[in-house]
């Protein structure tokens, strides 16, 4: 009796995880400043924001230096696009003398003018992994606007049209070999077009409308992202693959939505979406999800006025997104990084650990309860309760757990969307675990 009581009812002390974090990323001075790329590993953030004069800058943001105006090539305004997988290479667009034109930015090297196709204006929208290809939209010696493709080998690319007089690159694959974008065709329309150097230019087209433009393309360039019209002629959100063609993600309930970014693998989806109220929201996509407002999903990192308005940029992984939004503490438009890392709990003793994870957070259909049991446990209880304190679920009640992990999993489908606590109860102390169910 003695001993399995000096056994089980060990000193522990239970640690509470809620690593999603929204951080503001502020100005350079001015009133307002926009994000439209992150790095694999969220350290790092480009886009433009403007400065106490009232100019438009580029800039990298880290966590430790803060927000850095890259400059400009010659005076006047500047704004970042798109960042290498590491953050070292940064790319855009700045005011050079008479015309706009695109650049890519290193620390060693800082802003470099990637020239033009024969015309006057140049911007990069992105760039590979490894920063050594850039893509982007460049004028012509006719005035006609070209979608190009940029090495340091090769210089500027043009990649044509779809029969038309107008095109412009918007995405890249991680090797710089599948570019994605906007062309027109010999109707004189807008199609998505997804473009490899062995294919050429291909028309992706629409949802049953006449247009449509590609903005994003995952790792292995198979996913292709951006907006198409429907037959009744309404701006949707599509996720096209060559399998399945395009898919309509949808809305919040309102007339319009765009699919901005995507991550490595295709599976995630972000981008703005009207709400009931016509308001834009930043959205998340998933397969299992559907379309979640991040507002609704984040509503405990908002403060009261705050909102997500559009998200432009997703890490590889998915675990960071990028975008715009109101910062109601500041009263400005500002950048933001969601860091949407999921909620957990550690059980830690010198005798047990017992670690409990939420997938997938936030939940819409099923939330798996994966407790990960390093020694056997007793008395251990899971209760999870609504914003009420009413019980919803009681999955486990006083159960003895032996080593390894163990999976429960409830349907959420009939629970009305907000904040659930999860409360994970042993001998020897509770604690408990927000859980997000949307609709």
């Amino acid at each position: 009796m003695g001993k399995e009581a000096a056994r089980w009812w060990h000193p522990l002390w239970l640690v509470w995880m809620v690593v999603e974090r929204l951080t503001w990323l502020g100005t350079l001075g001015g009133d307002e400043s926009w994000a439209y790329g992150v790095s694999a590993d969220g350290s790092v953030v480009v886009g433009w924001a403007d400065n106490a004069a009232g100019g438009q800058r580029a800039f990298r943001w880290t966590a430790a230096a803060g927000m850095q105006d890259l400059g400009t090539l010659c005076g006047g305004w500047s704004a970042a696009y798109g960042v290498s997988a590491d953050g070292s290479v940064v790319v855009g667009a700045a005011y050079a003398p008479v015309f706009q034109r695109a650049f890519r930015w290193t620390a060693a090297r800082g802003m470099q003018d990637l020239g033009m196709l024969g015309g006057g204006w140049s911007v990069a929208y992105g760039v590979s992994a490894d920063g050594s290809v850039v893509v982007g939209s460049a004028q012509n010696a006719a005035g006609k606007w070209r979608a190009f493709r940029w090495t340091a080998a090769r210089g500027m690319q043009d990649l044509g049209t779809l029969g038309g007089d107008a095109s412009g690159a918007r995405g890249v694959s991680a090797d710089g070999s599948v570019v994605v974008g906007m062309a027109r065709n010999a109707a004189g329309q807008r199609r998505a077009f997804r473009w490899t150097a062995a294919h050429g230019m291909q028309d992706l087209g629409t949802l049953g409308g006449r247009e449509s433009e590609a903005n994003a393309v995952s790792a292995d360039g198979s996913v292709v992202v951006g907006y198409a019209q429907n037959a009744a002629g309404q701006w949707r959100a599509f996720r096209w693959t060559a399998a399945g063609g395009m898919q309509d993600l949808g809305t919040l309930g309102g007339g319009g939505s765009e699919a901005t970014a995507v991550s490595a693998d295709g599976s995630v989806v972000v981008g703005w979406a009207r709400n009931t109220a016509g308001q834009d929201r930043a959205f998340r996509w998933t397969a299992a999800g559907g379309m979640e407002d991040l507002n609704i999903t984040y509503a405990h990192l908002l403060t009261n006025g705050s909102e997500l308005r559009e998200a432009y940029a997703i890490s590889p992984d998915g675990r960071y997104i990028v975008g715009r939004g109101y910062n109601a503490a500041t009263r400005r438009e500002e950048a933001f990084l969601l860091d949407t890392q999921g909620t957990g709990v550690e059980e830690r003793s010198e005798a047990a650990r017992v670690r409990l994870r939420l997938l997938p957070q936030p939940a819409r259909e099923r939330v798996a309860l994966e407790l990960e049991v390093a020694k056997a446990a007793r008395g251990v209880t899971l209760v999870v309760t609504d914003a009420l304190g009413r019980v919803v679920a009681e999955p486990l009640r006083g159960a003895v757990l032996p080593p390894g992990v163990h999976r429960l999993e409830l349907d959420v489908r009939a629970w009305a969307a907000g904040q659930y606590k999860v409360v994970l109860r042993t001998k020897a102390g509770s604690t408990a675990v927000l859980l997000v169910v949307v609709r």
